[in-house]
């Protein structure tokens, strides 16, 4: 499912245009992005919860020439979702 399936989604079931909807959606990805900059989580009840995780810096190899090189140190967005979302998953 891509972005504008989602807004079609959210405009037909508000029963509001997609425009409003795509503002709405825009809205709420901007404010996770500051909460994630802000202080690095963020969470949903029932939902999940969006974590800024820390990478050390490691030595990997490129898988063409085999050669070692050295990762640097970064910073990555954790998802994990609650008991609530993976229990629609179980089969």
């Amino acid at each position: 499912m891509k972005k504008t399936d989602i807004i079609s989604r959210m405009a037909e079931r508000e029963g509001i245009t997609k425009a409003q909807a795509e503002k709405a959606m825009d809205g709420f990805l901007d404010a996770v992005k500051d909460g994630l900059q802000d202080g690095g989580r963020v969470a949903f009840m029932g939902f999940g919860t969006f974590l800024v995780v820390e990478r050390k810096a490691r030595q990997g190899r490129n898988p063409k020439t085999g050669e070692v090189i050295q990762i640097p140190e970064s910073r990555a967005v954790k998802f994990t979702p609650s008991e609530k979302l993976k229990e629609g998953f179980k089969g």
